[in-house]
């Protein structure tokens, strides 16, 4: 039996507005924006963000990631390259992804071609994490099946030995991607369901603004 349970849960966004006269014109600007009061709000992780790839033959995937960089280049997160999401972008170099604020009423989406960053900049980020984080990018397989929490635990406990008297670099299947954006979205909740949607898409380096209906 199909439950209804979750078809009476609604309500009403009126905390703000969204238009063309209070929008940024540079779309990577508003998101600095947006994120920066998200963080202000005291939202838990307001840099998570839900990527969304696909394999060569078009299954698609998704999982939540932490923006860790943003500029006019583009968003960076991290990851092992030989993870589902390291060889799906490796195949397929395109994703999206989305940044939501329920407590803000707001949502960004974001298109476009992904592409490694340089060595230099994975290595800079790599030596500023805890050094538990940096153990565990050696010790695990991301995305491979493993027998169970011991042998992963045994694998941390390895890397920990293994390099207790060296710095740490990060490993060579290890870095970062940066999403470079052809378009982003964003969406201010409104009452009735009138949400406000601007999108903005990049043409020839230049961003063009649009008032999409809800």
């Amino acid at each position: 039996m199909t439950s209804d349970r979750w078809a009476g849960l609604r309500r009403e966004y009126e905390r703000a507005g969204l238009g063309p006269d209070n929008a940024l014109a540079d779309p990577i600007a508003q998101l600095e924006c947006w994120l920066r009061e998200a963080h202000d709000a005291g939202v838990p992780e307001p840099n998570a963000m839900t990527l969304a790839t696909a394999s060569p033959d078009g299954e698609p995937n998704a999982r939540v990631v932490l923006l860790k960089a943003l500029d006019a280049s583009g968003l960076v997160f991290f990851t092992n390259y030989e993870s589902a999401k390291g060889r799906e972008l490796e195949a397929n170099p395109r994703a999206a992804v989305v940044l939501v604020w329920l407590e803000l009423e707001r949502q960004v989406r974001v298109r476009g071609s992904v592409a490694r960053i340089s060595r230099a900049e994975t290595d800079a980020y790599f030596a500023k994490r805890p050094r538990n984080s940096q153990i565990g990018a050696w010790a695990s397989p991301q995305s491979q099946p493993v027998p169970d929490r011991t042998a992963l635990e045994a694998s941390f406990a390895e890397c920990a030995r293994r390099f207790e008297a060296a710095p740490l670099t990060a490993p060579p299947h290890w870095g970062g991607l940066r999403l470079r954006p052809r378009e982003i979205e964003l969406w201010q909740g409104r009452q009735s369901r009138m949400h406000d949607r601007l999108r903005y898409v990049c043409d020839g380096g230049v961003w063009r603004m649009d008032r999409l209906a809800p």
